[in-house]
């Protein structure tokens, strides 16, 4: 029975790491999504910034003449 449990035990701790590296790659997967969507944000908010600052030139142009 020693060659079985040691087969046991094997097998348990060879399922146990493949579970943790899933879990340790989704939480990779959900961390790189987060930061892709956070730099998305900053680059449309940025990009709004402009526009405002853009159209208010604009505006004051018109304004001056």
């Amino acid at each position: 029975m020693g060659i079985m449990d040691d087969a046991k035990d094997l097998a348990q701790e060879a399922g146990h790491q493949i579970g943790e590296a899933a879990h340790d790659t989704k939480e990779r997967v959900a961390d790189k999504h987060e930061e892709v969507t956070a730099n998305a944000d900053v680059k449309s908010a940025e990009a709004h910034r402009d526009s405002v600052e853009k159209k208010n030139e604009l505006k004051e142009r018109l304004r001056e003449n």
